[in-house]
């Protein structure tokens, strides 16, 4: 309802909402702190329901980087640095290259294991056949709780991916924003 075009309403409305998103912001990051989950830009976004950038915008980065800084102060678990954009990459590709590494192993673990029962087959009595069939089946339970743990470590990884990636272009945005406003004020 701005009939006559007065635009003192709208930026009014533009700042309570950002005033909201802020604190919003800062709640999240003292839930996340007091909790012990590991504060990143894109836990604090998600937690906070609002968008990344805000993040990295001047007045909330330096609230974050300092929660990051008492939480790798603290003694006690492993706390997540903040991560610069080469950091991101090279998690990510090292995420990757386990990921190949863990299907390879996988791969060779279940093709060795082939041919070690197929031998075991081969050599086993008929009066032991039996006997060997469900310590086979127990194995064969081993073996898929195996594969379940390792694709459950993969899903993991990719899970870490995403968020890695999310970081990667949430910090590729700040920067953006901070080359262009570099350049606007020369």
């Amino acid at each position: 309802m701005n009939p006559h075009g007065n635009p003192t309403p709208l930026a009014q409305a533009r700042r309570r909402d950002s005033i909201d998103k802020r604190l919003r912001v800062l709640t999240a990051l003292e839930h996340l702190e007091r909790d012990g989950n590991p504060i990143t830009h894109t836990a604090v976004a998600r937690t906070a329901g609002v968008s990344t950038w805000l993040t990295y915008a001047e007045g909330v980065r330096e609230h974050i980087h300092a929660a990051q800084a008492r939480q790798n102060a603290q003694p006690t678990g492993h706390r997540p640095s903040p991560l610069g954009p080469a950091t991101l990459r090279t998690d990510l590709e090292l995420a990757r290259q386990e990921i190949t590494t863990l299907r390879e192993e996988r791969d060779r673990l279940r093709t060795a294991l082939s041919h070690h029962l197929g031998q075991q087959l081969d050599a086993a009595s008929s009066q032991n056949l039996a006997t060997r069939v469900d310590e086979l089946t127990q194995h064969n339970h081993r073996l898929a709780d195996q594969l379940q743990q390792a694709t459950s470590e993969n899903t993991a990884l990719h899970a870490r991916i995403t968020e890695l990636e999310d970081d990667l272009a949430a910090a590729r945005t700040s920067l953006r924003r901070m080359i262009r406003d570099e350049n606007l004020n020369q």
